[in-house]
């Protein structure tokens, strides 16, 4: 009898792009409920424009432009990447300026490379940075936790904000106004819609752990990196927040656990990935506390993508049957 042989992979695992996908937007969507608690009508019109207008841009450029039969709006991607823009967002911010940060996610950061699985860098936070270079005024104009309306929406500094002022003018009485760390934990802080709750990030990152979607690797180094640097800022200097209160404001904790593992821009070995998340950690720290911005986490996240093929290449594991001399 002649032996069958069949093309590799012998066993499937399960896995998909569809099912991690959704996965992720499963994760997010406790992150989700509490930005339409704290900010009602707001956040729910920053995100259906967000993910609405991705999906529409990725139909109509794979299918009018790039010519493509098969569609991938199905595979979540898009819907994922409509989130992750949405999170980065104030809630009353005009719908006009969503749907070009979304063009530009998806056409631009994401599209122009090929499409998914070929793009260097993150497309939410090309997005995001695109948006906030181009309206800087619109997308630093954060509203105040607990209010339900869009446009009226009244306005306040945010913990970055207070933190940098602190720095500048080398007066602590800044980090006085400041949220207590529960209240940061919890949600009650003005930001963007991914800004008002670590506990319901944190949440969700526990969600992809358990079903494997992610390792532990980035998100653990990416917060332990800062929260060691942070505190030795804060010894050194008291101008400088405390550790705790630095990861848990603006979008430290959004990043580390659903942006910077992403799995296309982010390094395939365990050693790479703990490399990757220490450096982004370092200059997340660094572009705070030096930088023109308060927020330094979409900047040093999108640094690190561009290195991430040269980590690649001088971080592999072991070869199967490689002896050393």
């Amino acid at each position: 009898m002649k032996p069958v042989i069949s093309l590799s992979p012998h066993v499937h695992s399960g896995d998909s792009v569809q099912k991690n996908m959704y996965g992720v937007c499963i994760a997010l969507v406790p992150a989700l409920v509490a930005s339409l608690c704290f900010f009602g009508l707001g956040a729910a019109i920053v995100m259906l424009a967000s993910v609405a207008s991705c999906v529409c841009f990725e139909w109509a450029i794979t299918r009018f432009i790039l010519g493509r039969k098969q569609l991938t709006i199905c595979d979540g991607s898009a819907v994922l990447t409509g989130m992750l823009l949405g999170f980065n967002l104030p809630s009353n911010l005009p719908l006009w300026i969503i749907v070009i940060g979304a063009l530009v996610a998806i056409g631009v950061g994401k599209l122009t490379f090929g499409g998914l699985g070929q793009n260097p860098f993150n497309p939410a936070l090309v997005g995001r940075v695109f948006l906030l270079i181009s309206f800087p005024v619109q997308m630093t104009s954060w509203p105040l936790s607990g209010q339900m309306g869009y446009v009226d929406a009244e306005t306040g500094a945010t913990p970055l904000a207070l933190m940098k002022l602190a720095i500048k003018e080398g007066d602590t009485s800044y980090l006085d106004q400041l949220p207590s760390s529960l209240d940061m934990l919890l949600g009650q802080t003005g930001g963007s819609l991914g800004e008002v709750s670590a506990l319901c990030l944190l949440l969700g990152c526990c969600f992809m752990l358990w079903r494997k979607i992610i390792t532990w690797h980035i998100p653990v180094s990416i917060l332990a990196t800062v929260f060691v640097l942070a505190g030795l800022f804060h010894l050194i200097d008291p101008t400088y927040a405390n550790p705790v209160q630095v990861i848990l404001s603006g979008g430290l904790v959004l990043g580390a656990c659903f942006m910077a593992t992403d799995y296309v821009t982010s390094p395939m070995t365990a050693r790479g990935q703990l490399i990757y998340g220490v450096a982004i950690g370092v200059l997340t720290v660094l572009i705070r506390d030096f930088g023109s911005y308060p927020e330094g986490m979409s900047f040093a996240i999108l640094i690190m993508n561009g290195f991430t093929p040269l980590i690649n290449t001088y971080v592999k594991p072991k070869r199967f049957g490689e002896v050393k001399k």
